[in-house]
């Protein structure tokens, strides 16, 4: 059985990622240490996620790596919304500017301070070359 699941994400500055999520997206902090934050959204349904400095000897040696290649997807209902809040109203770096997808999305992405992309998301209808790769 699992009790909870969540990304702990390397970083060289925990506090200033914890607070680009808390700023931008609602988390708070459920606990905080120089090295660590963790953070939750509630809502509907509880997210969670943390932030741990890469240098920390609990990250086990050899792997204390900032993150890289990492892609947190945020699924809202309204992304032409959450486009004009975060980069017109918040200036995000845009990695990717708004568009719709064939495969069933509109979205974009930015950046996070540690270089983590967040795709936000609004789920729309697929085109009919993708309609029959979904499943219920």
């Amino acid at each position: 059985m699992i009790n909870s699941f969540y990304p702990v994400m390397c970083v060289d500055r925990p506090r200033e990622v914890a607070d680009f999520y808390i700023d931008h997206f609602a988390f708070t902090v459920t606990f905080e240490a120089d090295w660590y934050v963790s953070l939750r959204r509630e809502g509907t349904r509880a997210f969670e996620l943390a932030v741990v400095d890469a240098a920390h000897p609990t990250v086990p040696e050899g792997y204390g790596l900032a993150v890289r290649g990492l892609l947190l997807n945020i699924e809202v209902p309204d992304v032409d919304a959450e486009w004009r809040r975060l980069v017109d109203g918040a200036s995000l770096p845009v990695v990717l500017p708004i568009r719709s997808e064939g495969f069933g999305q509109r979205h974009f992405i930015v950046s996070d301070p540690a270089g983590v992309l967040v795709d936000v998301i609004t789920e729309i209808e697929p085109a009919p070359e993708f309609a029959s790769a979904f499943r219920a």
